[in-house]
């Protein structure tokens, strides 16, 4: 890992993202604190062209978004054209609509439909990546619905943004899940979790329990090119628990 391939998803600064004018000051903090790249996400409508003016005026790649299910199926010609003009291969679904998670029907009809667009977003030189909360562990069958949507989905065509938080939380091991897709991740979210009053919480990198030695290194052997830094919601200031993140990783990357 390069500090260089440390991200921050702008979700986690989703409060002070909703103008274009409070984008352009929140991005010249994050880069002041060290990153090089964003993912964008969870901020306001703010004309593509713009978002990308305020990130090369800042020096900051846009590595990654979370795009909605409904654009994604009915606007993906528009989301390809915003994601060739802003540099950016990685196209993201945050999460699966309620609909597809009852059952193992809906887990095999969410990896059809992921297949038929991340086909779409292959040949435009783009890639198609799923990310995962807690509730995709729950098992159909006798495995879990993340392991049946990495089975049913077309390895060239549909890759995964695995959540260390949500892993853990959904009782599985990031590092084993890791080494498990394999090359099909690209794209990875990092957060700790903590435990306060017997209750599990998000948490700044190292200021958890998580083994992040080993999760590093299970992302380097299997290739991963973005970490990007999410914190779902913080005990302060987000963008020093941004820094915090920032500063425990760079001591963990090999490389400027």
């Amino acid at each position: 890992m390069k500090k260089s391939q440390i991200a921050a998803q702008l979700y986690t600064l989703r409060d002070f993202t909703k103008t274009a004018e409070e984008l352009d000051a929140s991005l010249k903090k994050v880069k002041a604190i060290g990153y090089q790249a964003v993912q964008v996400s969870g901020i306001g409508p703010i004309d593509p062209d713009v978002v990308l003016e305020i990130c090369q005026r800042h020096g900051l790649a846009i590595c990654a978004t979370h795009v909605s299910f409904d654009r994604l199926r009915n606007d993906l010609d528009a989301v390809i054209k915003e994601h060739q003009a802003w540099n950016c291969r990685y196209v993201g679904l945050g999460g699966m609509p309620q609909e597809f998670r009852a059952g193992l029907p809906g887990y095999k009809e969410m990896a059809r439909i992921l297949t038929e667009i991340g086909t779409k977003l292959s040949a435009a030189g783009l890639g198609m990546i799923y990310h995962n909360h807690k509730f995709e562990f729950e098992k159909f069958e006798g495995k879990a619905g993340l392991e049946w949507l990495l089975d049913e989905s077309q390895a060239a065509y549909v890759g995964f943004e695995l959540d260390t938080y949500w892993v853990q939380a959904g009782g599985a091991d990031p590092v084993a899940w890791i080494r498990k897709v394999g090359q099909r991740m690209k794209v990875i979210h990092l957060k700790d979790m903590a435990i306060v009053k017997d209750t599990q919480v998000f948490a700044e990198i190292g200021e958890g329990n998580m083994d992040w030695q080993s999760i590093i290194q299970a992302c380097r052997d299997t290739g991963v090119e973005w970490y990007v830094v999410e914190q779902d919601s913080c005990p302060g200031d987000p963008f020093e628990s941004l820094a915090i993140s920032y500063r425990a990783l760079s001591g963990l990357a090999n490389e400027e």
